[in-house]
């Protein structure tokens, strides 16, 4: 066993991901997908409700302005709307989608057809034009905030792009096929004909492109900001999605209250520092003779099995896995900080690694398959952890520590047992659960055994 056990072998500053760049936007990872797939479907969701409110509270106002029957029609139109909303919702996805932006231009196109454009069944005779002297256009500032909870910032500025292009188009139709009444404009003539640009503001029969084209230059103003803001937010997005995965990582090898302390501390982990740590070591007993006669597929689905068992135990307890090895695992108590339960959540969970393959070897037996035998060794003492390396950095432990446990480990094959102890770590363990406590009463004396690259014999305890 070498003198230092790395942490984290696999795991290092390069291998973290890196802060998310404007090329992320558009090559997300598996993880940025996934965050954005998440943020999409609770946007639609939003965006849905939103659409229904928004409706709900325009269809209450609209009696009250076109207070006849036409109303009908203008409410007609508010159920189309939220059908095509629905159809947004059920279509909507990461990415670009073309179904998506059609029934976005669907929108907006009854909407200008519902504002720019007559109601058919009104009982007033008026020129074409009246249509745009009711200030109708705000209503498409709705489309475009509820636009912001679910689209990307390209479609919100396809959203102000194509309610500019549709309102100037329907002002120009307006202007070149609309109905006149001239006796309206003789009559605005003869009122205000001194002041011309009164009588330009008062004719029912003008469109009023400098009005028309003043609306959309400030809805594509609102909307470039909106969509700035979209943009500034995806990438939010994408920097927290980055940590998710940082946190992903480290969950791979430290517990979860672990990982919560790392996220939390302002103190980098390279710092070295020296302090006790439980080292852990679990392998298995003749693994070279059970896998000999398997099919590799066979041997790695095992693996996999012993592998997830153990090391779910080491998270449960509050551990760190510093790495496989082959048929066996290293785990440490302590690291990256030490607490005052490390030698006894080593113990505990050296027992509940003995129970959880007991549960396993159980299943093994009624399927007919051999058991597995395991055996584990377990020291407490001084280390020193830090990062090491010169250009790729590896979270280290290092010291004696860990060399006597791995030899414990070893041990349990000449003393037939399935649990090798060093009295220092029952020691530290009787200091917080007391001389009569559970977890060390299974715990047998053996006396004091000789561990290669120590001067003095170490005296342990088996299981």
């Amino acid at each position: 066993m070498a003198e230092t056990a790395s942490h984290m072998p696999n795991f290092t500053k390069s291998d973290l991901p890196p802060r998310v760049t404007a090329a992320d936007l558009e090559r997300p990872s598996r993880y940025t997908e996934e965050a954005l797939a998440r943020h999409k479907r609770e946007g639609l969701d939003l965006a849905i409700r939103a659409r229904w409110i928004a409706l709900a509270v325009i269809a209450v106002m609209l009696p009250f302005l076109v207070a006849d029957i036409s109303v009908l029609y203008f409410h007609g139109l508010l159920v189309l709307l939220a059908i095509n909303g629905c159809a947004m919702w059920r279509v909507g996805r990461v990415g670009r989608s073309g179904a998506e932006l059609a029934l976005i231009f669907v929108d907006l196109l009854l909407m200008t057809v519902a504002l720019a454009l007559p109601n058919p069944f009104a009982p007033q005779d008026w020129p074409t034009a009246m249509s745009f002297e009711f200030g109708n256009f705000v209503y498409f500032f709705v489309i475009l905030a509820g636009g912001t909870l679910a689209y990307s910032w390209r479609t919100i500025l396809a959203i102000g792009n194509w309610t500019a292009a549709l309102w100037l188009a329907a002002a120009g139709l307006v202007w070149y096929f609309g109905r006149t009444i001239q006796d309206l404009t003789d009559a605005a003539a003869a009122a205000f004909g001194a002041d011309a640009d009164l009588l330009q503001r008062m004719d029912p029969n003008l469109v009023n492109f400098d009005i028309r084209v003043q609306e959309v230059v400030v809805f594509l103003i609102v909307a470039a900001t909106l969509a700035i803001s979209v943009r500034r937010f995806n990438r939010l997005l994408l920097d927290n999605a980055a940590l998710e995965r940082e946190r992903a990582n480290l969950s791979r090898y430290f517990s979860p209250n672990v990982v919560d302390q790392l996220s939390k501390n302002d103190e980098p982990l390279k710092q070295i520092r020296t302090h006790d740590v439980a080292v852990l070591f679990v392998d298995i007993v003749g693994f070279t003779q059970i896998a000999g006669d398997r099919h590799p597929e066979a041997v790695i689905t095992l693996l996999r099995g012993f592998h997830q068992r153990m090391e779910a135990e080491v998270f449960r307890h509050h551990g760190t896995l510093d790495k496989y090895l082959g048929d066996g695992l290293m785990a440490t108590f302590g690291t990256p900080f030490a607490g005052d339960r490390d030698a006894m959540n080593a113990l505990a969970c050296a027992q509940a690694m003995i129970g959880a393959m007991a549960g396993w070897n159980a299943d093994r037996a009624a399927a007919g398959e051999d058991p597995i035998r395991i055996s584990i060794g377990l020291h407490f003492g001084p280390v020193v952890v830090g990062d090491i390396g010169a250009n790729r950095l590896e979270y280290a432990v290092i010291g004696n520590t860990v060399n006597v446990a791995s030899r414990l480990e070893k041990l349990t094959r000449t003393m037939e047992a399935t649990l090798v102890v060093s009295d220092h770590l029952r020691g530290e363990v009787l200091k917080t659960d007391g001389a009569d406590g559970a977890i060390t009463a299974a715990l047998q004396p053996r006396g004091a055994q000789a561990i290669r690259g120590l001067d003095r014999p170490v005296e342990v305890w088996s299981v």
